[in-house]
């Protein structure tokens, strides 16, 4: 289980996530500058240490690396929703506070993945293994 992306780490995952493609440290740099002063050197340690952490993979650009995402956003969420609920005493009760904080849309985005999982499960004969 991954843990919990602290707010430098997340930021810039945010950009290497949306941007979908092998980033350097100056593009980072330049796009978190818009929001706040920050140091080449800070975030040139930051996408060392998510290296390090299995977040990115890299590869050398003439002197400088290209770092991409080994994983999604959503994978991301996905894991830390997984380990939270899996902590809970009462794992309902858990998902039913859960769905009570979540907006109609979430609600109706929640409905659809079921649907979605459902609807895997049929075509592939009935329930996966595991499940």
């Amino acid at each position: 289980m991954p843990r919990q992306l602290g707010e430098l780490e997340d930021a810039v995952m945010t950009r290497v996530w949306q941007w979908n493609r092998p980033v350097t440290v100056r593009e980072v740099l330049e796009d978190l500058q818009q929001e706040r002063s920050i140091a080449y050197t800070t975030v040139m340690t930051v996408m060392d240490n998510l290296h390090q952490k299995g977040w990115v993979r890299r590869e050398v650009a003439g002197r400088a690396y290209r770092y991409t995402a080994v994983s999604t956003r959503a994978a991301y969420s996905a894991a830390l929703m997984n380990e939270a609920w899996s902590k809970s005493d009462n794992p309902a009760a858990a998902l039913v506070a859960f769905f009570g904080m979540m907006s109609p849309e979430q609600r109706e985005s929640l409905l659809a993945a079921v649907r979605m999982v459902q609807d895997d499960e049929a075509a592939e004969g009935g329930t996966a293994p595991g499940r």
